[in-house]
């Protein structure tokens, strides 16, 4: 994976918008994104990912694959759905089995979007509350495997006064301060 400042320039959100700014794990540890990759064609990636769900207790998992043929009509809707700021009462946790895409995640000190381009084998962990958007990138595909506490749900809560004051926000900045 690969994280840097988004440029937040026009154009199309499937481009890089690379600011050439680098982002430190760090930094993502700091806003409580965890990330590792492990390799897909490995015998013991499986067993790695594994063990993360376990020390996490995700009881449930699931494959969605994003691509035009999959979404059919529904693509050009799920997408800018995607892509629209918003939160998780729950932790997301993503681990690319094939294909790429962008997660960006919004650092609550400075409102800035990191973007993270992540590709198969790299899994990653957005906490409960923070602020964030998922693209394609270029590439229009991406076999994403989503693992889940309890049953498998992802209910996106947009961004808004409303979402600014939700329990599960709150409780996400309270950590921040921690830091």
């Amino acid at each position: 994976m690969r994280a840097y400042y988004f440029d937040d320039l026009p154009g199309d959100q499937r481009l890089p918008h690379d600011s050439g700014k680098i982002v430190s794990d760090e930094t993502l540890d700091s806003i409580g994104v965890l990330h590792w990759h492990i390799p897909v064609n490995e015998a013991d990636g499986h067993q790695a990912v594994d063990l993360v769900a376990k020390e996490r207790n995700y009881k449930n998992r699931d494959i969605i694959v994003i691509t035009k043929e999959s979404l059919g009509d529904e693509y050009e809707t799920k997408i800018k759905n995607f892509y629209k700021e918003h939160m998780h009462e729950d932790e997301e946790i993503r681990y690319i089995v094939e294909g790429s895409g962008f997660f960006d995640v919004r650092e609550h000190a400075t409102e800035s979007w990191i973007r993270c381009h992540m590709s198969a084998g790299d899994l990653m962990v957005l906490p409960a509350g923070i602020y964030h958007r998922f693209s394609l990138d270029e590439k229009n595909r991406v076999r994403t495997m989503r693992l889940f506490k309890d049953e498998p749900k992802w209910i996106a809560y947009n961004r808004g006064s409303e979402t600014d004051e939700n329990p599960y926000r709150l409780d996400y900045l309270k950590t921040l301060a921690v830091h």
